[in-house]
């Protein structure tokens, strides 16, 4: 399946959810399907999305935070699977597209090419719920239940290593930044 295809069919399901998703191929193609000032395109910090987002569902507990992460990315930060399950909040939904490669930065095939199994790592990490989706029908089926839910799940999605045709994204970052942090000091002051 296509990444492009697999954020256009759970785009329903996360549009007004507070979400984190790291740069490149992800966030233009999660951008193109329409920004929300609810939506965080983590600059700058490869690795680091389901850490930002693990701090935002324990500071938001009463918010669902939905971490939209590469393999590439969650293997630079392998640590956080392990650190997730321990504080275990049942308000954070980790979905990771595994394509094999770091499409945005060359294509390079990563560890998951030769056999690293992230819902496996994920599993033994302690991660409570982990799911897998090979087809679009598993993965809205997925992250519906995971969304209803409240346990912290991480979804692992295997997709083609296909990216955008552009990476042109009409938001200046440091506006992206501010923005999202309006929003969640706004929903802090909800309680919501």
């Amino acid at each position: 399946m296509l990444r492009a295809d697999a954020l256009q069919a759970i785009y329903p399901d996360i549009e007004d959810r507070v979400v984190v998703t790291i740069m490149g191929a992800v966030a233009a193609e999660l951008y193109m399907l329409g920004h929300k000032e609810n939506f965080f395109y983590l600059e700058h910090a490869m690795g680091l999305a389901s850490s930002l987002g693990l701090g935002i569902a324990l500071a938001l507990p009463e918010r669902k935070v939905v971490v939209i992460d590469g393999d590439g990315s969650l293997l630079m930060n392998l640590g956080t699977l392990s650190t997730m399950a321990r504080y275990r909040p049942g308000n954070l939904v980790h979905i990771v597209f595994d394509n094999e490669s770091l499409l945005s930065v060359g294509g390079f095939p990563t560890a998951t090419s030769t056999g690293t199994d992230l819902a496996g790592i994920a599993r033994a990490s302690g991660v409570p719920a982990v799911m897998e989706a090979n087809t679009i029908e598993q993965l809205t089926a997925s992250v519906r239940t995971a969304l209803a839910g409240e346990i912290l799940t991480t979804l692992v999605v295997k997709v083609e290593a296909v990216g955008p045709k552009t990476f042109f994204m009409d938001l200046g970052l440091l506006e992206n930044r501010f923005q999202f942090a309006r929003t969640l000091q706004a929903m802090r002051q909800k309680k919501v």
